[in-house]
This record gives structure tokens, sequence and C-alpha cells, in this order.
């Protein structure tokens, strides 16, 4: 598959496509979209950038799209439903976070740029009102985080049993977070017969168990290696005593061009480091937790628009954030785990751009950082930063 054009799809969404200057498709497009049209399951693993949000868009947009009729036709079954219940949801997307949520909302409303009206985004931190209206008027796709979704059918105020498609997106954050038993209550309540697409950036016995359960003989496709640094990320260590990464922090601000994304344990250290680099007049914003949803977004707005150079923010937060041309992340706080140390840097040298991955490596993380390297079979460059002389 070399073009969008090659893809079994129709003229209008052809075109629609292209009007959006994809041309090519990524490897996880090309090896996810023709399955799926198909009506097949699919399990892809993927890490984020790879272009999967378009890899299942592309088939519901196009599904979204046929006449009622012709849909109607195809299920012996659905002739008989009544048109209100042809007005149910027949899609639902299911996101970890928020932020993701919204993003995979736009994306979808730029490929079908007529369906403001049938597609509903279900997401906690929002207003309740303005979801639930587009879920009584009848949205036929649902964008939504477990949570919040969940909520909803326990007070009857969604309806999941026109579901024709189940995407589950970065299942494996869904599952980091505990949404793994609102995943099964939710999905044990659509319709059996459905087509699933799961996508996760790795593949370990939680996520198995998931596949085993909701997919029927998908069609397996792995894009890369799940733990493996992307290659256009050149990935760097300086060993900094605690007490100095904020000076190193501010030292590469200033000797280094484009915008930064700041990775930090915890929601208290994302507002000290921000603050003190506003401080000492660096645009720096934060991001976690404990920001309400407008002050989450206000700052992945505005960082995203360049109006902000750094953005500040702890893993659970930054799940969803998915900027263009970040051209520096930085490991203020080392990750516990191999797997988050690869998501956090895959925020960086997406598609064909270069990136640089700093990781701040106390002498109380060292340890931490060596088993990740052991990990991910990969061998970082080392610079030491050393304590200035007393005068």
């Amino acid at each position: 598959m070399t073009q969008f054009s090659d893809f079994a799809i129709s003229d209008a969404l052809k075109q629609r496509i292209a009007s959006l200057n994809f041309v090519t498709p990524t490897p996880v497009q090309a090896s996810a979209v023709p399955p799926a049209l198909e009506g097949r399951d699919v399990l892809a693993t993927a890490q984020t950038g790879t272009g999967k949000t378009l890899s299942f868009l592309i088939p519901i947009v196009e599904r979204f799209d046929r006449p009622r009729t012709q849909s109607l036709a195809e299920n012996s079954s659905a002739a008989t439903k009544s048109s209100k219940d042809a007005r149910r949801a027949t899609t639902l997307i299911l996101l970890p976070t928020r932020e993701l949520a919204m993003q995979v909302e736009a994306e979808f409303l730029k490929v079908s740029p007529n369906s403001r009206n049938t597609v509903a985004l279900v997401v906690g931190g929002m207003a309740e009102g303005p979801q639930l209206e587009k879920l009584r008027r009848g949205a036929r796709v649902i964008v939504a985080t477990p949570g919040r979704l969940e909520d909803y059918l326990d007070r009857k105020l969604a309806r999941l049993d026109g579901i024709e498609i189940l995407v589950l997106d970065e299942v494996d954050r869904m599952l980091d977070m505990g949404f793994q038993p609102a995943i099964r209550r939710i999905a044990d309540s659509l319709p059996a017969n459905r087509q699933t697409l799961c996508y996760s950036a790795t593949l370990d016995a939680p996520i198995q168990r998931i596949a085993q359960d909701y997919l029927k003989d998908p069609v397996r496709i792995e894009i890369g290696s799940v733990l493996k640094p992307s290659e256009n990320v050149e990935l760097q260590t300086f060993e900094v005593e605690q007490n100095q990464k904020q000076e190193l922090l501010e030292h590469l601000l200033e000797n280094a061009n484009g915008s930064f994304l700041v990775f930090v344990r915890t929601k208290h250290g994302a507002d000290r480091v921000a603050q003190r680099l506003v401080r000492n007049g660096h645009a720096a914003t934060q991001i976690h937790g404990d920001r309400t949803q407008a002050q989450r977004n206000q700052a992945l707005k505005s960082f995203s628009e360049g109006r902000h150079r750094v953005l500040v923010a702890t893993d659970v937060a930054a799940r969803g954030i998915d900027v263009a041309h970040v051209a520096h992340v930085v490991n203020y706080d080392i990750p516990k785990v191999a797997e988050d140390f690869v998501h956090r840097i895959g925020r960086t040298g997406r598609a064909k751009n270069r990136g640089i991955a700093s990781t701040f490596a106390s002498a109380a993380e060292r340890s931490d950082l060596r088993k990740i390297e052991r990990n991910l079979g990969i061998s970082m460059k080392r610079f030491r930063v050393t304590a200035p002389q007393n005068a």
C-alpha cells in the first residue's frame, strides 16, 4: 500500500484525506486499514506518533459514510430496527485520558467534517450537559474515557446495544491507570457480534488476556519493537545531583533550540519546576492531575501553539499529550519502568523529525537508569555534571 488512494474506500473519503495533505500511509496505517475495512479484528502494537489514530478512523468513517440503507441491507437482523434504534451509537472509541479523547474527536471531525452532531465526547472533568445532549440526539460515534462512560451506563444515561465497532486505544495505559474492571464491564455490555480494534504500545500478559477475551481471530500487527526507543531520538544522560537538576535544565534551555517537554514524578514537583522556570524568565507551564480540566486544556494549547516553550508534566497527565515537533524531552526524574521511558521519549523524534532525550540521573537514581538500559538493550551517551567549586 503506497498511497491512501490505494485503499478500498470511497472517493469522497479519499478526497478528504488528500485535502489534509496525507499521501503516504505510515506502516501501521498500511497494515491495519485493509483488514479493518474487511471487518476483521485487529491487534496492533505501535508507539504514540506512528499514525495509529488515522488507522482506525479511516475504517470507522468509511462505514459511517455509507448510506444507512446499505448498512441495514448488509445485516438482515438489523433490517427490522425502528428508526429510533437506527440512531443508536454504532462506534465506541475508548481512550485513557480526556486530552487524548479530545484529540481523537478533533481528528475524526477533520476526516468527517459533517459529523459534528453525530459524535459525542464522553469524558470526566467537563460539563455533563453537552455530552448527554449529544447522546440523547443519537450520536453514532462515542469517544470516551472508561470512568465517565461507566458512570453514564450505571445511571442509564447511555446505551451501547447498537455498537458495531469497538476501538481500545492505548489499552496498556488504560490498564496502568486501573481501568481494567471498567473496560471489562463496558465490553461485556456490548453486542458479541462486533468488530474490535485494539492498540497498545506493549503486549504483556494483561493485554494478551484482553485480546483473548474480546478479539476474534485478530490480524496481528507489530510496528517496530514495542520496547525500543525511536532511532530518530538522540539519547543522552547527565549524572547530576538532585539539587543541581534545575540549574542543568535551565542550562539546556539556554543552549538549545525548540520546545521542551519535561517529565517529573510528582504533581508538587511539576509545580515547583515550572514555577522556578517562570521566575527565571522562561515561558513554562505545567500539566498534572490536580489542575482543572480548563487549566490542562489551556496549558496543552499554549504549548502546542508555541506560547509556552516548556511543558512540565507528570506521566499520568501526559498520557494524552500528542503535540507535533517537540524538540527535546527531559526526564527530570527517571521513570520506574522501561515502558514509561519509551513512552516519554516517544514524544520527540516523531515521523521523520529528529529529537533529543536527556535523562537526569542523581546518585540515587543510577541503578534505575542501568536497569532501563539493560531492559531496552541500549547504552546512552553519558555526561557528568560537577558542582562548582567554592571560591
